[in-house]
């Protein structure tokens, strides 16, 4: 098991070294850089010259280093993430981009964490139901949903979301987590209800794809299971039929849900980003698309990297975990 797993682990770092240059080079692949925005932003609100406003430009590229070769810019942000643990500087927001993202980063987390939570377990709970009742009323309405579920985009349902909240039931203050009267209030019961109702949204859009998803699969892999010998064996020696489904049938039909447990948690942050980003949200959504805009190089690098060294972390747990589930993997 322990050699399994430093095998992964071996496979995890060239990969994660891939997707930082590849990550690297992408967001800086729009004309231009921070510096072209920051002249124009001179020139229409600082009534500057396009002479004075390049002089105050080139200084920024120089002090921030954007003026060196791409892999110079690649390497000096790599050696301070190693030696010294910081992520760059944030050219907009004037902070470190570390401090930036410790704000905001663990609010994602709970909201994504919390989406594939509920998502897994429903998703599952529902496919097992599907699997055992088939083609009854209920299996055809969880399919259709299902479908529905995995066919519809996020930010899309984000907007039919916000429309709904804003002129269907007419709540308030939806782009924060909080209504006034809680916003500086201490923990409380209606602190903790009114905080369930401003994020319940974004948990939902968040998850709803994978709910669809793991209720596909696990109805799937469970009528497969259910035809299998080792299950008519089961039944044929007068076992229950519950314990046929939960003790032989459900653990061996775990295996494609577990495996796509690495995938799920930044697909349920990309999930939070597109609805963070509709409903205006402070979490790390808008600060990331912001970086894109305005070409904040560090900022977007960092979270991406983060989210990539997230979905290598996560593949390997879900190893580790089927691993355990069973034992043949880890000879392999």
């Amino acid at each position: 098991m322990v050699g399994y797993i430093i095998r992964r682990i071996a496979v995890a770092i060239p990969v994660l070294i891939a997707i930082s240059v590849i990550s690297f080079v992408i967001i800086q692949l729009p004309p231009g850089d921070f510096g072209d925005r920051y002249k124009q932003g001179l020139i229409e609100q600082g009534g500057l010259t396009e002479t004075e406003a390049q002089k105050m430009a080139d200084a920024l590229r120089k002090r921030y280093g954007l003026d060196r070769p791409m892999p110079i810019q690649y390497l000096n942000w790599v050696k301070g993430i190693v030696t010294k643990g910081r992520f760059g500087f944030s050219f907009a927001y004037k902070k470190d981009v570390g401090e930036l993202i410790a704000e905001r980063l663990p609010r994602t987390f709970l909201l994504a964490f919390a989406a594939h939570a509920i998502s897994t377990f429903i998703g599952i709970s529902i496919g097992i139901y599907s699997a055992t009742h088939q083609y009854s009323v209920g299996d055809n309405i969880a399919t259709f949903v299902s479908f529905i579920g995995m066919a519809i985009p996020r930010f899309f349902l984000a907007l039919i979301v916000i429309y709904w909240l804003m002129f269907g039931i007419g709540q308030q203050h939806i782009g924060s987590f909080f209504s006034p009267q809680y916003a500086i209030a201490p923990w409380s019961l209606s602190k903790f209800v009114d905080l369930l109702k401003h994020v319940w949204p974004v948990i939902l859009i968040a998850g709803i794809g994978g709910l669809a998803r793991n209720m596909r699969v696990m109805r799937g892999n469970l009528l497969d299971v259910l035809d299998a010998q080792y299950v008519t064996t089961a039944r044929s020696k007068g076992l229950r039929e519950d314990e046929v489904i939960v003790k032989h049938a459900v653990p061996n039909a775990l295996h494609p849900i577990i495996m796509y447990q690495g995938l799920a948690l930044p697909y349920m942050i990309q999930g939070e980003l597109e609805a963070a980003i509709v409903l205006g949200l402070p979490t790390v959504g808008p600060m990331f698309y912001d970086s894109l805009v305005n070409q904040d190089i560090y900022v977007a690098g960092s979270f991406l990297l983060m989210l990539s060294v997230l979905l290598v972390v996560g593949n390997l747990i879900a190893d580790v975990c089927l691993a355990l589930l069973d034992p043949r993997i880890r000879y392999q």
